[in-house]
């Protein structure tokens, strides 16, 4: 009878076993879609070589949601998400409101990706990792493989967003320990930053800068003057860098001139031999050097706090959940 209350004791467990998975997260894969939809990605870089054709600015503009959405409680799609009358997401956040585009391209490639496989198998999540990556590519920069398998978040925080994001007056030490709070150390801080290798800042953004600072080459602080005065022109944009559709490193040269036009960006580059310096200087002169890095940095920062394995959910629609 011993025995078997034992024998039952064991199937019951064993069964158990099969029933409760021993994990709800796995790991991202490059290969995450071979099997289910091997032509997904591309299906989401052609949309984005359209979508670049018609508006150049949109290659920046798709790198900068996939930072965004990382940035906030991980690379889970949160800041697509659309408010209703029962729930704020974070498009409204301070960094977000009038500043996050391309959420138009990001419909248009879900709904191209979800017609060629026959279903909802690709996360908004992943679109918006693989939008960036071939932003990237387009408009000049290096191919670098992007980790798939990410499932996408059922809730945003506008708090969390507005707290989590650094902001373009951010100090050189403020942003050290945002990066790192993030599990991002002082080489992805440069060489991401060098993102704003391409695309436009509002006026809102720099007009301390271009008035205030003094770390700044007057002759460039006067030009930026001319479309962004004291008062009022809060939306005007201007270039973050002379090559503003061009993926490449004139964003670091800009930085050693002293005419960054973000006062976080030029903090990375202060002309007194820090570890920063050294780096502007060295992904200045060395744009494979900058490439590579920065696809590494990509990769890393892609895999913040993704949701996996039964976590989150594909959703239908990446402007609300399921």
């Amino acid at each position: 009878m011993a025995a078997l209350h034992s024998f039952l004791v064991c199937v019951i467990f064993a069964f158990a076993a099969i029933l409760i998975p021993t994990s709800t997260s796995a790991q991202l894969s490059a290969d995450f879609y071979q099997k289910i939809c091997p032509r997904a990605l591309p299906v989401i870089r052609s949309v984005v070589k359209r979508a670049i054709i018609r508006e150049p600015r949109m290659g920046a503009s798709l790198l900068r949601l996939h930072f965004h959405d990382c940035f906030v409680n991980g690379c889970d799609g949160s800041n697509l998400l659309d408010d209703t009358a029962n729930f704020t997401g974070e498009k409204t956040a301070f960094p977000n409101l009038n500043s996050l585009r391309g959420f138009d391209v990001v419909d248009e490639i879900k709904a191209a990706v979800d017609k060629y496989c026959k279903a909802s198998v690709v996360s908004c999540a992943d679109i918006l990792a693989v939008a960036a990556r071939d932003s990237v590519r387009i408009l000049g920069g290096s191919f670098y493989k992007v980790l798939l398998g990410r499932r996408d978040a059922r809730n945003a925080s506008r708090n969390d967003a507005n707290t989590n994001l650094p902001p373009p007056f951010f100090s050189f030490s403020q942003l050290i320990s945002n990066f790192q709070a993030h599990g991002l150390d002082l080489k992805d801080l440069v060489v991401l930053s060098g993102g704003h290798s391409i695309g436009l800042a509002r006026c809102t953004t720099f007009r301390a800068r271009i008035y205030n600072d003094t770390n700044i080459d007057k002759s460039f602080a006067a030009s930026m003057q001319q479309g962004c005065p004291v008062n009022g022109g809060d939306n005007n944009t201007e270039p973050l860098d002379a090559t503003t559709t061009k993926f490449d490193t004139v964003y670091y040269k800009a930085l050693l001139k002293n005419k960054g036009l973000l006062h976080s960006d030029q903090e990375l580059f202060k002309n007194n031999g820090s570890d920063s310096d050294k780096l502007v200087q060295y992904y200045s002169n060395h744009p494979r050097g900058f490439a590579k890095d920065f696809g590494v940095s990509m990769i890393k920062m892609g895999n913040m706090k993704p949701l996996t394995g039964n976590l989150g959910e594909i959703r239908l629609n990446c402007r609300r959940v399921n």
